[in-house]
């Protein structure tokens, strides 16, 4: 296939490509390559996948000609659309940049998909969706319409963006709804990565909630499993659907919602720990309030992802962890001891 990655030098974009090549697809990234965190080490994801299949351009997707012009250009099967403002926590500071590139953005690349007619449009969502919601495990199938952040709301804004276009235009669209994202090659502003260069400092790390937080941590590899499977399956009508009782996670349009979780939550401090046995040494915690916009606690029901495409993530948290502080040490040249 022919596949194009919005915001290929991100954490998941790059280790898609790289999932993609492997198995023998033309790979076409875009990305803007903004300042948020360290482009630096944007870039060495880039060089990571350079191959004779594998081409990338400068793009950001706010910019609505340089984006329509991507897709007057290039013919693709799929589009796997990962280019955004994330984090719960900026979308409090920066609010516009989430409007601009989750919003804007998302809207130039439904109408780049539907002009050209690309025959699947995988787009990321986010457990944040679910807000609110405290019913666990997060089902698909559940109403979510109470987000508590913009963050979350943005990703519920695509969702519905989405569903508008395969119901008007019948563009096949797959939302994913992914849950905390970890691993080697991963965002700095994320929690492991903060503590991992905390802990090597000997500075304190943040425990919020006072450590009373749970979270449906998913490893990479695991994934990016989950989105090639669900690319290589082009979402049909469901018959069975009614407005009667309408549900959220399929239509009597080419679409679907799918949560990509490890369906095994874990205590915060467990977490901590499996940090502290991968580092050799002990974590000073600065125990804090809940953050605003901030859960106590995300766990995905992931039934629907296992009978559709026959995977569910399984990687263990130390194992996943322990994998991570080993790209660490060795991309920053540094010890542990």
């Amino acid at each position: 296939m022919h596949v194009l990655i919005t915001g290929v030098a991100g954490f998941i974009g790059s280790a898609l490509a790289l999932r993609l090549l492997e198995r023998g697809d033309r790979v076409h990234g875009i990305d803007s390559l903004n300042d948020y965190y360290d482009v630096s080490l944007k870039e060495a994801r880039l060089r990571r996948c350079a191959h004779p299949r594998f081409t990338f351009e400068r793009i950001d997707i706010v910019d609505r000609e340089a984006t329509a012009e991507l897709f007057r250009r290039h013919t693709f099967d799929a589009v796997v659309h990962l280019a955004a403002q994330a984090g719960v926590r900026y979308s409090i500071e920066n609010p516009y940049a989430y409007i601009d590139a989750n919003l804007v953005g998302f809207g130039n690349v439904l109408e780049g998909c539907r002009r050209a007619k690309v025959p699947h449009l995988v787009f990321a969502s986010s457990s944040s969706v679910y807000g609110a919601n405290t019913k666990m495990p997060f089902s698909e199938h559940d109403n979510v319409d109470h987000q508590v952040s913009l963050y979350g709301a943005t990703k519920k804004a695509n969702e519905l963006m989405a569903h508008t276009y395969a119901s008007l235009y019948g563009l096949p669209c797959t939302g994913l709804r992914f849950f905390t994202v970890y691993g080697p090659w991963g965002r700095p502003d994320m929690a492991l990565f903060k503590f991992t260069r905390a802990m090597l400092a000997d500075e304190p790390i943040p425990v919020f909630n006072h450590g009373k937080m749970i979270r449906d941590f998913t490893y990479i590899d695991d994934i990016v499993e989950g989105v090639v499977r669900v690319t290589d399956r082009i979402p049909q009508p469901n018959p069975a659907w009614t407005g009667e009782k309408p549900d959220p996670a399929s239509s009597y349009a080419p679409y679907r919602i799918y949560n990509i979780g490890n369906n095994q939550p874990v205590e915060l401090m467990r977490f901590i720990r499996a940090l502290e046995q991968a580092l050799g040494r002990k974590a000073k915690l600065e125990m804090l309030p809940m953050q605003q916009g901030d859960v106590p606690a995300t766990f995905a029901d992931v039934e629907s992802l296992s009978n559709d495409v026959g995977f569910r993530p399984n990687t263990p948290v130390e194992e996943g962890v322990r994998r991570f502080v080993e790209w660490y040490l060795a991309y920053y040249g540094v010890s542990a001891q």
